[in-house]
């Protein structure tokens, strides 16, 4: 039987099964065992000029995004990666470093001095992790433990080694550099503008 449009009658109540059924998915992704949409991990820097969701193409359930100064694979980065690799079905994390990074705008005495300075002149007692106040920086300095960046492409491809070759972390690893002269990714060392403006020889 059809109606006088010709459609056969349809169940409304399964569009309203499924609107709820997706809810629900959303809701308790987690206790459902469901990955993120692209089953993706996303390390990047939290400087604010970096539309990370727009640059690589993703929407909101694509991905988890860790954000941190500089997109550093920190301890904290590496705890969560290992959890969502191993325990959420993430199969891929990358790394996006950007240009006129602010982990490159001071000497590395220079950050030190103005953390010792907060801290009232010594950072010995300070937690890192108040949770964990053993946690402590051992016998690496300051400046070894803020990681200030010399050169982003390096940085980048730094990352990318260090979620690779981390034995807690199981997952494919590509890095991007997000120029944000220009508003584009590209790979590290992919410096387009230097063969654009050169003249071939």
């Amino acid at each position: 039987m059809t109606d006088t449009h010709g459609h056969e009658p349809g169940h409304h109540h399964e569009h309203v099964d499924e609107t709820v059924e997706a809810r629900d998915d959303w809701a308790r992704r987690r206790r459902k065992g469901i990955p993120t949409d692209k089953q993706l991990l996303v390390v990047a820097c939290m400087d604010e000029r970096i539309p990370v969701e727009e640059a690589l193409g993703i929407e909101l359930g694509d991905a988890q995004i860790f954000r941190n100064a500089g997109g550093k694979v920190t301890d904290d980065v590496v705890r969560s990666a290992a959890l969502t690799t191993q325990f959420f079905d993430t199969e891929e994390v990358i790394v996006v470093n950007h240009t006129d990074c602010g982990m490159m705008s001071a000497p590395d005495d220079a950050v030190v001095e103005g953390l010792e300075a907060a801290a009232g002149g010594d950072l010995e007692d300070v937690d890192l992790d108040p949770a964990l106040p053993e946690l402590s920086v051992g016998d690496a300095s300051v400046a070894d433990w803020v990681r200030m960046t010399d050169d982003i492409d390096e940085a980048c491809a730094a990352q990318v080694r260090y979620l690779e070759e981390h034995p807690l972390v199981d997952a494919t690893v590509h890095g991007y550099v997000y120029e944000v002269e220009s508003g584009t990714l590209r790979h590290p060392g992919g410096r387009i503008a230097e063969d654009v403006s050169t003249r071939v020889e």
